[in-house]
C-alpha cells in the first residue's frame, strides 16, 4: 500500500506502481504504470518516471527529470536538475520506434550533474560522477569523473565523489570495486 502522505496531491500515480517506505514525491510529478521505486527516495517536482522503470533505494531525482522506459537506477543514485535520459538512438517524430528502446543501466552510487545528457544503451559504472552539462556517449567505468561534450574521463573519484590523486588511484579503486567491475578496470590500466 502506498503512503499517500508523502505524495503531493498534484502528483499523478498510475496503476500497478510500487513506492517504497519513506519515499517522497513532489509537485506535478507523474509515475507511470509498472514502476518500482525503492525506499527512502526523493522524487522532485515535475519528474516523469516512464513505464516499467526500476529505481533503487535512497535515490534522489531532482526537478524536471524524465526517466524513460528502459532506464534502470541502482541504489543511491543522484540525478541532478534537468538531467536527460534518452531511450532511442535516432528518434523521429513521424516514425514509431518504441520497439527500438534501449536499456540504460545506472549502477549504485552514481551522480549525474544538472543538465547532463545520458545517451541510451549505456552502462554508467558504480560511483562514477557525470559533471553538469556533460553528454555521455560511451559506457562509463566505475569511479570515473566524466565532463564535457562529448563526455571524457578526466580522473577517478572515491565513493564520496572526491577526485583521487594518481598515487591513490589504482589501489583504492580496485580494492573498492565490485567483483563484476574489477576486470573492466584492470583492462583499462593494462591498455
Amino acid at each position: 500500500m502506498i503512503n499517500t502522505k508523502d505524495i503531493h496531491e498534484s502528483a499523478y500515480i498510475d496503476n500497478n506502481v510500487s513506492i517504497g517506505k519513506n519515499t517522497k514525491i513532489w509537485h506535478f510529478s507523474h509515475i507511470c504504470e509498472n514502476v518500482k521505486i525503492g525506499n527512502d527516495c526523493i522524487i522532485g517536482q515535475n519528474v516523469m518516471i516512464g513505464p516499467d522503470v526500476k529505481i533503487g533505494n535512497k535515490c534522489k531525482i531532482q526537478n524536471n527529470v524524465s526517466v524513460f522506459k528502459g532506464v534502470q537506477l541502482g541504489n543511491g543514485v543522484f540525478c541532478g536538475p534537468s538531467c536527460v535520459f534518452t531511450n532511442v538512438v535516432n528518434p523521429r517524430a513521424e516514425i514509431e520506434k518504441k520497439k527500438e528502446f534501449k536499456k540504460t543501466i545506472i549502477e549504485d552510487g552514481v551522480t549525474i550533474g544538472a543538465n547532463a545528457t545520458i545517451i541510451c544503451g549505456l552502462e554508467i559504472g558504480e560511483y562514477s560522477f557525470v559533471g553538469a552539462g556533460a553528454v555521455v556517449t560511451k559506457n562509463v567505468l566505475p569511479y570515473s569523473l566524466i565532463v564535457g561534450v562529448p563526455g571524457k574521463k578526466i580522473c577517478w573519484v572515491n565513493k564520496e565523489g572526491n577526485k583521487l590523486s594518481m598515487k591513490d588511484t589504482e589501489g583504492l579503486i580496485i580494492k573498492n570495486f565490485s567483483k563484476k567491475n574489477k576486470e573492466r578496470v584492470l583492462k583499462y590500466f593494462r591498455d
